[in-house]
């Protein structure tokens, strides 16, 4: 066996030894309980926007876009742009590795690689940042509800022209918001990417937890996950009438350890 896989496998025996571990599971959910109240997920920027999510989380998302390689990338929820940021940073990563490989010069303007980010109330001072960004040349965003069907129609005549979409679904957090989201968003994923949804792990905090929101333990994206899981097995179709199958992919959320959702890393297959 070369080194290479040897080590791979390694990997893939400590991820999985992880996994079965669940007092060291029980010890993570400590620590973000704890950090919580801390706000911790508030701590840190990507290229200098505010992006407010774990860095293992942020880890996460770079693995997977190199895994999958979107020409587009979905968002519900904008905030201060730093995962607008990060998403269209890694898809610039992606053209410059595409035009060393191809020895060629990169030419940004030629890309079709795109982040859609939507959210309902755009904050003056956080769009006007987003713009003056360099990355904003990769961004287009859209103020309005996520499950507006104005918005659905729009993302979906953007998603037909492209050919590989991942989805990240990060806004409102309640059941009824996230599945409507779901029935939305998740059918243009395209078939080996994912629709992640984060922030699921509200539903394994304690009762009272979270305050001052409309979700809370029982009515949360978790919540909506399985039941979009329920409604994709009982036969939903996209619009071309393939079947609509995903999986939760339990891989991602036992190397992390530490995540902010359980249960939200959705492949389609």
């Amino acid at each position: 066996m070369d080194e290479v896989t040897a080590f791979r496998q390694s990997v893939d025996r400590n991820v999985r030894a992880l996994g079965e571990d669940s007092a060291f599971r029980a010890l993570n959910m400590q620590w973000l309980i704890a950090s919580g109240r801390h706000k911790y997920a508030h701590n840190f920027s990507w290229l200098g926007r505010p992006v407010i999510q774990i860095p293992q989380d942020l880890y996460a998302v770079q693995e997977l876009v190199w895994a999958v390689k979107p020409d587009l990338i979905i968002e519900t929820g904008i905030a201060h742009g730093g995962s607008l940021i990060m998403s269209a940073s890694m898809l610039a990563l992606l053209d410059y590795c595409d035009a060393v490989a191809d020895k060629r010069p990169l030419n940004v303007s030629a890309s079709n690689r795109k982040v859609v980010g939507i959210d309902i109330d755009i904050r003056r001072h956080n769009r006007a940042a987003i713009e003056d960004h360099p990355m904003a040349h990769k961004i287009h965003m859209i103020e309005n509800s996520s499950i507006d069907p104005a918005v659905a129609r729009e993302v979906t005549d953007i998603a037909g022209q492209h050919d590989t979409i991942m989805v990240f679904l990060d806004s409102n957090h309640t059941h009824d918001h996230v599945l409507e989201e779901l029935k939305i968003f998740a059918p243009l994923t395209s078939v080996g990417s994912y629709c992640v949804v984060w922030d699921t792990g509200i539903e394994d905090m304690p009762d009272g937890y979270v305050v001052d929101r409309p979700w809370s333990k029982g009515n949360n994206p978790k919540t909506a996950v399985f039941e979009y899981l329920r409604l994709c097995e009982s036969g939903l179709t996209d619009d071309s009438g393939r079947a609509l199958r995903f999986e939760l992919d339990k891989t991602i959320e036992s190397k992390l350890g530490l995540t902010a959702s359980w249960d939200g890393f959705l492949k389609r297959v």
